[in-house]
């Protein structure tokens, strides 16, 4: 309700699956992504969020159910030979 909308839902879930891609925390994707301004023009992100922003979203995500959906379409698609 409050919320400036910096980030569209689309955006806030590919930086979560890049988390788990990376294998790091809310920080560790939030440095990814000021490295990077090539992820950063990929996700179309006009600036990097505050960590908390992630974790605002995995909760208002998880409550939704929309993680394990996504988890559990991409888990074979991780572990696929390739």
């Amino acid at each position: 309700k409050y919320s400036k909308k910096d980030f569209t839902q689309h955006q806030l879930l590919a930086m979560l699956a890049l988390e788990q891609f990376f294998k790091t925390d809310d920080r560790g994707v939030v440095a990814y992504l000021a490295d990077w301004s090539d992820l950063r023009q990929a996700l179309d992100l006009k600036k990097v969020p505050h960590p908390t922003t992630l974790f605002h979203a995995r909760q208002r995500l998880a409550k939704k159910g929309a993680l394990r959906a996504c988890s559990a379409r991409s888990a074979p698609m991780l572990t696929a030979p390739g």
